[in-house]
């Protein structure tokens, strides 16, 4: 009997409570702010000439890569975000990858006044494990990162 390579989507999803209302994390959560929280991204700017319909952000990330993200949705309503990998420097090594950030505000119990968080990140079937692996540990990074950013502006507000 032969073994056939299997085929899935890859998804990771990482959550976390953020010790700040929603109002300040969600300050944080335009994709040319992500350098203001993620300490991977030494800088995040718009790309000039594309369509003033479409938001493309890059990111330039300290260990030198980069890559351009496009929003696909945003929601000041729903409060969340997803984006796409339109573009990779090195490319990468699958064809597609689609991030959705949402949060709500927890406003009862022992985390009332705080941010529940979901980050998920959902790869196109040629993503191997190793990608998938990967992606979980920098979504952790980055959601302890953004949870110093907005525990730390709530901080200077109540100064």
């Amino acid at each position: 009997m032969s073994s056939k390579p299997f085929s899935f989507i890859g998804e990771v999803v990482e959550s976390a409570v953020i010790k700040a209302p929603l109002s300040f994390v969600w300050h944080f959560i335009k994709l040319q702010e992500f350098d203001k929280f993620w300490s991977a991204i030494s800088k995040a700017e718009h790309v000039k000439g594309t369509s003033e319909e479409t938001d493309i952000v890059r990111w330039t990330f300290k260990d030198g890569n980069v890559i351009e993200v496009k929003q696909d949705e945003h929601s000041n309503l729903e409060h969340f975000i997803t984006f796409s990998v339109i573009n990779a420097e090195p490319e990468l090594s699958y064809s597609s990858v689609v991030n959705t950030i949402r949060l709500w505000p927890v406003t009862s119990g022992e985390f009332a006044n705080t941010t529940f968080i979901r980050w998920s990140t959902r790869f196109s079937t040629d993503a191997d494990l190793g990608v998938i692996e990967d992606a979980k540990y920098k979504r952790q990074d980055a959601l302890k990162d953004l949870s110093k950013a907005a525990e730390k502006m709530l901080a200077e507000e109540r100064k």
